[in-house]
């Protein structure tokens, strides 16, 4: 069958459990095709074919008839639409023409080839009417206030009926659907037809006399499932026999979906190895807290391991003793798999996009449907793990497009995505080919965190340029976050959004610091042997430390020569001060930063021939990892922390060098890139513009030159910031806004019952 139907108040109408069935129907069955037939003009069509849960159809008929598009290209179709542009005086020449009439309002919307006006019926009059004759148009009227004039010939029923003769489709294949008096002209042709329940009383009298038209009870998609018995397009099993059956569901109250195991896996001598997370990431166990009090959950991550037999064991224990109703639910990635979907495709595409670098990005089409199909494997698994309206707790880009799947599976769970890295704002990010694809799905989260709210209202912003985004409500940045005080502070942020008939919430959440960690280090007798060492060796040196992993977007290369810049101005400090600088190196096998490792080292070796001095060496580079036991160690002697990322979501070496120096009474003087998400939220530190050599040399000399009292006052400032919002308050901070979310949300449904008008952007 072809459904051909009218949009607001028909094909987006109904009750929700209707829609999913009408959609999933659609999505699923190979031989049901679709054309939209709006009054809307494209561009306000196109918001709804970025919304995963809605079908898209073949082709569109929008204008009141006067636009016909190919589904697919979203381009005209010819040669329809060349007959159509025939026929048309062009816009100025109709306004020239009804200028002179009064008691017409030009309406604010976007259309092509008719041109619409608000009116009351006195206004059509019989010189109105001639005047349009004169232009060789047809003046189409409704509701007693909508106003088109149009090609001559052209309304949706003919165009309709042209587009079916177009592409040779039996006329008794096709059901019509729509709820107001402007979709008579689709009933009027030799189609079945379908007038949804809440029609407009117009329409039921039109067309209660032709026998090939149905009057559903049920508004909306439930209409249109009626219509689909009714008229037994399905075959005798209709409906019942074609629906998908639901998702099966689990018996998970949370699932943690992110791409790494909440344990390591390895092969080691032939043998699968599984053990505790090595890795200083302090996410992994706090996430893994909240299943210590028995709660039952599922933690969905990607493994490429097999077992010894070459079997794949979906369901792993975690942690019996610990977490005892906790289970990993792995997902089977192939090695190729995983090198495209996170070693090229999402390092070499999103990563730099992410970062503001949007000119180093490389999209591939063939990436991307690897993307998709992991992001559906994890959506699949996700969906088999929820326990019947669990909470589901997605983390970062590398699974943008889990949302859209899940909900489709599973639109029982409350859906909740926290982003990591940084999100640009709208000129970047919408250089990505998909992002419509990607906004769409992240829009059907039902709360969305972000470390900061700049990048919460960024995404806002990107979302706007996608569909139509109301603002329900808002909040003061201030005091939690800096409003003026740096480039990514801001004053009010986004809170609620209201996208069609869904309303998200969205929250600025600061990963915190596991200060636990850094306490057991600090308190190993080992450690102070190595700070005794380290006070002897660095005995009249004062150190400048900087950590960062090996990419263009942590400003190492704008670092080095912002100290050469220094050394060169400030003579005085030759042998009295060292910049170390711990580079760690990428993951095996990404090849992009080979150019970069050569410069920095190039930068570096520059730099000590210039001024290296017998028993002296200006920079100190180190490119490998080190353990986080001695990072702590140095973070404990550096006299200043020099942190200058070009771009970053967050930094947590930030907060690791805080922390440090607040538990060992230090004087430390962290210098910190104002383009880090943790500049908006550690008051005390000395901001720089990583993007300005000469501000970069100054902070530094700044933060080296400042005095004790000082540099103790700012420390205290920015500790008092790490302590109280620490990696359990992130956390728990997070889902308590997630269920304050979902408990506002069901207060709003069931005492909100205003609706907005359904001719607020010209239904017809």
């Amino acid at each position: 069958m072809l459904l051909a139907t009218d949009l607001d108040g028909t094909f987006l109408g109904g009750e929700l459990e209707a829609r999913t069935n009408l959609y999933q129907l659609i999505a699923s069955h190979p031989d049901i095709d679709l054309i939209f037939v709006t009054g809307l003009g494209l561009e306000s069509v196109r918001p709804l074919l970025s919304d995963p849960m809605i079908p898209h159809p073949k082709y569109i008929i929008c204008d009141v008839g006067s636009t016909v598009i190919d589904g697919e290209t979203l381009q005209p179709l010819h040669p329809l639409q060349a007959d159509i542009d025939r026929r048309w005086p062009g816009e100025h020449a109709v306004e020239q023409v009804l200028g002179g009439f009064a008691g017409l309002q030009r309406q604010e919307v976007p259309q092509e080839r008719r041109c619409s006006y608000f009116c009351t019926p006195d206004v059509i009059t019989p010189a109105l009417r001639a005047a349009v004759e004169a232009l060789d148009c047809d003046l189409l009227y409704s509701a007693d206030r909508y106003l088109d004039i149009v090609p001559r010939g052209i309304d949706k029923g003919r165009t309709l009926s042209a587009l079916i003769d177009h592409i040779g489709v039996d006329h008794g294949r096709v059901l019509v659907a729509g709820d107001t008096l402007a979709d008579i002209a689709m009933f009027e042709q030799d189609f079945n037809g379908v007038c949804v329940g809440d029609a407009e009383p117009g329409l039921l009298k039109a067309t209660e006399g032709l026998s090939r038209v149905y009057h559903a009870q049920a508004a909306g998609c439930g209409g249109i499932l009626e219509a689909i018995s009714h008229f037994s397009y399905l075959g005798p099993a209709g409906i019942d026999g074609e629906t998908r059956d639901a998702f099966a569901s689990g018996k998970s109250d949370l699932v943690i979906v992110y791409h790494r195991l909440p344990y390591e896996e390895f092969m080691q001598d032939g043998k699968l190895v599984r053990r505790r997370p090595q890795s200083p990431n302090g996410i992994i166990p706090t996430l893994l807290s909240f299943f210590a009090d028995g709660r039952s959950g599922s933690w969905v991550a990607w493994s490429q391991y097999e077992n010894d037999d070459g079997t794949f064991e979906v369901h792993t224990e975690v942690d019996t003793e610990n977490y005892p109703n906790l289970v990993a639910a792995r997902v089977s990635l192939s090695a190729e798999d995983v090198d495209i979907f996170y070693k090229k495709f999402s390092k070499e595409a999103f990563w730099p996009t992410l970062h503001t670098f949007w000119e180093r990005a490389s999209f591939e089409e063939d990436h991307w449907e690897v993307f998709l199909k992991v992001n559906q494997l994890f959506a699949e698994r996700t969906a088999a793990e929820a326990a019947p309206g669990a909470t589901v707790w997605i983390h970062d880009y590398n699974l943008w497009m889990v949302p859209a799947y899940l909900r489709e599976l599973r639109p029982d769970l409350t859906i909740a995505f926290f982003h990591h890295t940084y999100f640009p704002s709208a000129d970047v990010f919408n250089v990505v080919p998909w992002r419509r694809e990607i906004v769409g799905s992240l829009l059907q989260c039902d709360y969305i965190g972000f470390h900061i709210p700049r990048q919460a209202e960024n995404f806002v912003d990107v979302a706007r340029g996608v569909m139509p985004v109301e603002v329900v409500e808002r909040v003061n940045c201030a005091p939690r976050f800096l409003t003026f005080g740096c480039a990514v502070g801001l004053d009010e942020m986004t809170t609620r959004i209201r996208v069609n008939d869904r309303y998200i919430g969205l929250g600025a959440h600061p990963v915190g610091l596991d200060l636990n960690r850094v306490e057991k280090v600090l308190a190993d007798p080992a450690t102070q042997e190595r700070l005794e060492v380290l006070r002897e060796e660095l005995s009249g040196v004062r150190l400048i430390l900087s950590v960062e992993r090996l990419d263009f977007t942590k400003g190492i290369l704008e670092k080095l020569e912002a100290y050469e810049r220094l050394l060169d101005e400030h003579p005085e400090l030759s042998e009295k001060i060292t910049l170390m600088i711990v580079c760690v190196p990428a993951a095996s096998g990404m090849t992009i930063y080979d150019e970069l490792q050569s410069q920095i080292e190039q930068t570096v070796g520059r730099i000590n021939g210039r001024f290296a001095r017998v028993g002296w060496t200006p920079v100190q580079f180190f490119f490998r990892s080190l353990p986080f036991e001695e990072l702590v160690c140095y973070y404990t002697m550096s006299d200043v922390m020099w942190i200058t990322p070009l771009r970053d979501g967050l930094n947590l070496v930030a907060k690791e060098y805080v922390a440090t120096q607040g538990m060992t009474d230090g004087s430390g003087v962290l210098v910190l890139s104002e383009f880090t998400g943790a500049a908006a939220e550690l008051r005390g530190a000395v901001l720089t513009n990583p993007h300005d050599p000469r501000e970069l040399a100054n902070t530094c000399y700044f933060a080296l030159s400042m005095n004790r009292t000082e540099a103790r006052n700012r420390l205290a400032e920015a500790f008092d910031v790490v302590r109280h919002y620490d990696i359990d308050y992130w956390a728990k901070n997070f889902l308590d806004a997630v269920a304050e979310y979902d408990a506002s949300f069901l207060e709003r449904e069931t005492s909100d019952e205003s609706q907005p008008d359904e001719h607020g952007t010209r239904v017809a």
